[in-house]
């Protein structure tokens, strides 16, 4: 049974890897694509851990997982953007969740997260919900040069549409955006802190790593790779043996941010794990977190000191998946990365397996063989 439920739920963390192509009205604030639905999500989590003083009443662990799953229902549904008519996009979505969520062994809870936070009744939902109302209207006033028609529905949103009630709900954050809107500094202060680092962190979704999607399509990002992680922590927990399971889940939310300085290095890259690429990471820790006010700066910084530190049952697990994804990614592709770098199975096991058997041994008793069966098949 113990078997089933995992193979069920890596069938569902494959799925989910479809929500890397869903493309949204979005664009990054670099101009240089439409953001996805899964970016989206990780860009969504990082802001309900980012602005959790503000959550008031608000579960900001849940609102994390419910920001991992919220739009998992785009792989069937499609994104919606906000300026268009949404006739049948409700029913779309339900019959959406009711396939996806099904394919889960613990689907009642995530369908469960997926209600909630769509009926708006919880203050977990409404603080996530706001942030999913803002965040894009955000994203359009970071971009130093954003598309006119962005600009006009960014405004709309703000002043008449789904975001006009954060005057009342939220009136700090939502008078921050309607200075961005008018070409102004926002008041300076934490909630201004918050903001500039959001904003810097949307730079991670141009970050390209060496791992394909599942489809061979494109190679991934460190945002959207970021996401898939926090959702496998959330959706593999049965697992996770003595990890706290929440404080994983943030772990992998922040561990890539510093990728925005020091890019990506493969793991069968020459340099990988050598000193300089570690100071160059640390370097990049101090000047993103140096954006958040000092105590939450301090506590990110933390949570990702730790993580790098691999020392407790936690970032030991969150680093297991982060070993764990990329071969589940390249045995849907045809090898990926392995071709790549034409690396030997022996390589494999020695970089990845040895990692992920430390931290999560019921993953790599699950993994090793098909490593094996991929490499046997030439």
């Amino acid at each position: 049974m113990q078997a089933d439920a995992l193979d069920r739920t890596m069938a569902f963390a494959m799925e989910a890897d479809r929500l890397k192509s869903v493309e949204r009205a979005n664009v990054l604030t670099d101009n240089s694509r439409p953001e996805n639905a899964a970016e989206h999500s990780w860009h969504l989590a990082l802001a309900a851990m980012t602005m959790a003083t503000h959550g008031e009443g608000a579960d900001i662990d849940r609102a994390i997982a419910m920001a991992l799953v919220h739009d998992l229902v785009e792989i069937d549904a499609g994104d919606h953007p906000v300026h268009l008519p949404a006739d049948g996009q409700a029913d779309a979505e339900r019959r959406a969740a009711d396939r996806l969520f099904a394919m889960h062994p613990g689907g009642p809870a995530l369908r469960a997260l997926w209600d909630e936070f769509e009926d708006a009744a919880t203050p977990t939902a409404r603080y996530l919900k706001r942030l999913d109302h803002l965040l894009p209207a955000l994203q359009v006033l970071w971009n130093p040069a954003p598309p006119a028609d962005h600009l006009r529905i960014a405004g709309h949103t703000l002043t008449e549409g789904r975001a006009a009630p954060l005057q009342r709900e939220w009136p700090e954050a939502h008078a921050h955006a309607l200075s961005l809107l008018a070409g102004e500094s926002p008041a300076a202060g934490p909630l201004a802190d918050r903001m500039t680092f959001l904003a810097e962190a949307d730079r991670l979704k141009t970050v390209t790593r060496a791992t394909r999607l599942t489809d061979g399509s494109r190679f991934e990002n460190s945002a959207e790779h970021s996401w898939h992680l926090a959702l496998m922590a959330l959706t593999l927990s049965p697992w996770s043996g003595d990890a706290d399971d929440a404080e994983a889940i943030r772990m992998l939310v922040l561990h890539d941010v510093i990728e925005i300085d020091a890019g990506d290095l493969p793991v069968f890259a020459a340099g990988w794990g050598g000193a300089d690429k570690a100071a160059e990471e640390r370097a990049a820790a101090d000047r993103l977190f140096g954006y958040l006010p000092d105590d939450q700066g301090t506590a990110f910084r933390t949570l990702w000191d730790a993580f790098e530190a691999d020392e407790t049952p936690t970032a030991r697990w969150a680093k297991a998946l982060d070993r764990f994804q990329p071969p589940n990614l390249n045995l849907a592709n045809g090898g990926g990365s392995w071709v790549d770098y034409d690396v030997s199975e022996d390589q494999v096991r020695a970089r990845v397996g040895t990692r992920i058997a430390r931290g999560a041994p019921d993953l790599w008793d699950w993994l090793s063989p098909r490593i094996a069966a991929h490499f046997a098949a030439g």
